[in-house]
Formats: C-alpha cells, structure tokens, sequence
C-alpha cells in the first residue's frame, strides 16, 4: 500500500507544475459556464415554471461542473498508457513488483485531482461573487455538504473505473481511437455533461438515471443543488457505491484476461 501512496503522491506533485495551463483552463471554464447560464436564461424566462429545476440549482449545478470539471470529464485520457499498449512498452510496467491495475488506477486519481484544486478554487469564488441567481448558491446546512463531498469522492471514483475499463479493452483493439471516441462521446451526454439529467424525458430519464454514467458528476452536483434529497439521495448514494463496485470487478477482470494472453513481439 505504501508503494501506492507514494506514487500518488509523485504524480499528485507532478500535475501541479503547470500552472499556466491551469490558468487558461481556469478563464475558459468560467467564461464557458457563464455562457451556459446564459443561454439557459434564454430558455427559463419563457416560462420558468416548465422546467424540472430551479434556475438557481441549476446554475449551482454549472458553476460546481466547471470547477470540478478535471475530476468528471470522461474525455481525459493519459496518451502515455494507450502508447504503451501499442507499442509493447508496457512490459516495463510489468517487471515492475506492482499491480498494473493498482497502479492505473492511483495514477489516473492523482493526475485528475492535482488538475481539480489548481482550478475549482478561484472558479468557485468567483462563481460565488457573482449576483444572483447567477452565482454559486452555498448548501443549506452542513449535513447536505457532507453528503454531497462522500457523493462526488464516490463519482470520482467511478470515473477513473470506467478509465480503467477503458484501457483494458484497448488491449483487444488494433487502434484505441474507436473505442475512446464512442464511449467518451456516450458518457458525456449520459452523465449530464451536455444538460443536466432531468432535462430529459421522463422515460429516458428513468433509465438512464440507474445506469453507471449518472454515478458520476450528476448524483454529486444535483445533490448540491438540493435537486437530489430525502429518500432519494440515499438511494442516489446506494446507486453510486453499487456501480464502483461492479465497475472495478469488471475492470480488474478485463485486465487479468489481457494480461493473460499478452504476446509482446520484439526484443
């Protein structure tokens, strides 16, 4: 375990080296998200009353995307790792007295969270600066703060699973590019990325509110926004830790069954 943590630690430490892309990341994502707002307003004073959240959720719900958005993009892959598949370079990875798996995985949780707290900080003071109803609405009590932090460190997770998941299937592809393309485009859309999950239709909505893609970024920030509560959220939360349970299992599967039967040519 000690092994793990350390390597988390170098790579933790590493993202923090660029700032300057952090700088840019942190003016277009406000910028992004204000337009957001924006063009949702268009929309909500038609008539304000025909749309499944409050305008002030719903800008909380932008506000907390944008800032956290390094930890809940699905379309942040490390080129390095699909390299080595490709290339054979992972039989370093694999005289290593490590599992690979492991490793990914600690990797993949440093690299996205060194990248959130260089940019969700000034994002969500300047979110929270701003008048309402187009600033960051603070929770209501701190019970709600508690349940959305356990809430999003969950939808974390499950995103750098389904990564994982992801690579693994890479080993059985000539070329990566297909299936990153499909899934990253499919899990965007289903996990909210595009428009909130309430936005669609009640009958799609049902089922794509049990699938894993409504485990990440939507269950955190609704629940933030107080569009998730009650009995709900518990069932929200259950949901959640239910998903990165099988989505691990399955990942530690596909790369046990990749690893098996890896032929690495050359010398």
């Amino acid at each position: 375990m000690i092994k793990y943590i350390s390597f988390f630690r170098m790579r933790f430490i590493n993202g923090f080296q660029y700032k300057i892309a952090a700088l840019a990341g942190i003016v277009t994502q406000f910028v992004w998200g204000a337009m957001e707002i924006l063009l949702f307003q268009a929309f909500y004073r038609t008539n304000e009353n025909a749309f499944p959240m409050e305008f002030s959720a719903l800008t909380s719900y932008i506000w907390m995307q944008q800032a956290f958005l390094a930890l809940f993009m699905t379309w942040f892959w490390e080129k390095e790792l699909f390299d080595s598949i490709q290339t054979g370079n992972i039989a370093y990875e694999l005289c290593r007295p490590t599992d690979i798996y492991t490793m990914w995985f600690v990797r993949g949780m440093a690299n996205r969270a060194s990248k959130a707290l260089l940019r969700c900080v000034p994002i969500l003071l300047m979110a929270y600066l701003l008048p309402k109803p187009y600033g960051l609405v603070l929770p209501s009590d701190l019970v709600l703060l508690a349940w959305f932090l356990f809430s999003m460190l969950l939808g974390f997770l499950v995103v750098v699973a389904f990564g994982m998941i992801i690579y693994g299937i890479t080993f059985y592809t000539v070329n990566p590019m297909g299936v990153r393309m499909v899934s990253q485009s499919l899990a965007e859309f289903l996990a909210g990325a595009v428009i909130p999950l309430p936005f669609l239709p009640d009958s799609i909505k049902k089922v794509v509110e049990l699938l894993p893609f409504a485990a990440m970024q939507n269950a955190p920030f609704r629940i933030y926004s107080g569009d998730i509560s009650g009995k709900y959220l518990y069932q929200t939360i259950l949901l959640q830790i239910i998903w990165l349970v099988i989505m691990v299992v399955l990942g530690k599967i596909i790369m046990h069954s990749a690893l098996k039967k890896l032929c690495i040519q050359g010398g």
